[in-house]
Formats: C-alpha cells, sequence, structure tokens
C-alpha cells in the first residue's frame, strides 16, 4: 500500500503531462503533489484509491533516500497573470 512521503503512479497523467504524484498528506483526505510542475491536490481518500496505479519509490525504503524527489525551483512552471 502507500504511505505518508511516497511517489505514486496515478492511472492518468497530469496535465503537465507527468505521471509521478509525492503524497505530501494522508487522512480521510489525502493530498498530493505533482513531480512535473508542482500541482497540489487534494481528494477523498475512497477517490485515491480509485485513480491509485503503483507506488514508484518508498519513502521508508532506504536505497531511495539518496535519490531527489523534488523539482528545482527554477524549473516549476509559473503562471504570470496580467
Amino acid at each position: 500500500m502507500y504511505h505518508l512521503g511516497d511517489v505514486v503512479q496515478m492511472k492518468k497523467p497530469h496535465a503537465c503531462g507527468e505521471n509521478k504524484w509525492e503524497i505530501l498528506r494522508m487522512g480521510a483526505d489525502i493530498r498530493i503533489k505533482c513531480l512535473g510542475c508542482g500541482h497540489l491536490i487534494m481528494m477523498p481518500r475512497a477517490e485515491f484509491n480509485k485513480k491509485f496505479k503503483k507506488v514508484l519509490h518508498s519513502a521508508n525504503d532506504p536505497v531511495n533516500l539518496k535519490e531527489e524527489h523534488y523539482v528545482p525551483k527554477e524549473n516549476i512552471a509559473v503562471p504570470h497573470f496580467e
């Protein structure tokens, strides 16, 4: 199953084209962050379970501690509203 801090794959990719998400909050609702553009989404656990495909990287696995899961700040696309 999945845990806090895990990187998961969903059944459909995000609009930015990335399909990797990091779990930031767990409870009745689950908050996930797109690792492509940094977009945050909160959804009910039942909806998350329907859309969830598999765990790509476990946060508790010592092999993955060296791997950087976060997108550098300069690579995140920020919309400019003018």
